[in-house]
């Protein structure tokens, strides 16, 4: 057997800097926003104030309250979505309900039987049923909501501070989105027949699974960049660039590694 050389690649510190930041989320410069506690919570055009905020988080509470008990009721479920409208009727621009009542409306779907009765459908993923048919209502707002607390909370300008809640509800909005756009992607992929996802706003149907993988991404790269430690690897993982460029950087490394004598690794 001929032996491997023990040449290694002479990489300069430029190249070094850049597959670093290509490939680890966290070091990347698009990582470094700041996030200011003493900011408001919100933005000020949003128009809540320190009291209003109060009244509103308390509110929250109470109705979230209802959904912790280990046998709640598909009624007292759809009570808190009830509760969750009347409440973004009322405050349309507290972008935490939103988060909520999606939350909510996963949890509707996942307790809510499936109409198919058979021995696949119960083993199916639980967040298959999110992209069932039968919940394209739900599912449709569920992500609706996720974009519209996305678009209040996000800062006019990405140079702009965030607050920690604010930063907190960005993380997990974009994480929760981008896990979705993956998971609709992967059921796309898997179906033998040309079926479009049951689920989900208008936008979705007729999109390729590439396409939703790259949402997803980009998803995730928020969600990163708002601090969710998750969503900063599932960036990396999901980013077609950094995968193109990651089989080109490992081709060129086993190249130069393998040197004159051709041998491959």
């Amino acid at each position: 057997m001929t032996p491997i050389p023990s040449t290694k690649p002479n990489l300069t510190t430029n190249d070094s800097a850049v597959l670093q930041a290509l490939f680890d989320a966290e070091s990347s410069p698009s990582n470094a926003i700041t996030i200011n506690a003493a900011l408001p919570a919100y933005p000020t055009h949003l128009n809540i104030t320190p009291e209003l905020l109060q009244t509103l988080q308390s509110r929250e509470i109470s109705i979230i309250r209802t959904l912790q008990s280990e046998t709640t009721s598909l009624e007292t479920i759809q009570q808190a979505i009830q509760d969750l409208d009347a409440l973004i009727a009322e405050y349309p621009t507290y972008p935490s309900a939103y988060v909520n009542r999606a939350q909510t409306l996963r949890l509707l779907i996942d307790t809510t039987p499936s109409s198919s009765s058979s021995e696949q459908s119960k083993a199916e993923d639980e967040d298959d049923k999110l992209f069932a048919p039968e919940n394209a209502e739900y599912a449709s707002t569920l992500l609706a909501d996720l974009g519209q607390a996305i678009t209040l909370a996000t800062p006019r300008s990405p140079a702009d501070p965030v607050s920690t809640v604010q930063a907190r509800l960005l993380a997990d909005a974009h994480t929760h989105r981008g896990y979705l756009l993956l998971k609709a992607a992967r059921l796309k992929k898997e179906s033998h027949e040309e079926q479009e996802v049951g689920g989900g706003p208008d936008r979705l149907r007729g999109v390729e699974p590439g396409q939703l993988e790259d949402m997803a991404s980009r998803d995730f790269f928020f969600g990163g960049r708002y601090g969710n430690k998750v969503a900063q690897q599932l960036a990396v993982q999901t980013n077609p660039f950094a995968k193109m460029c990651g089989a080109i950087v490992k081709e060129a490394l086993r190249k130069e590694v393998a040197g004159d004598d051709g041998v491959r690794i």
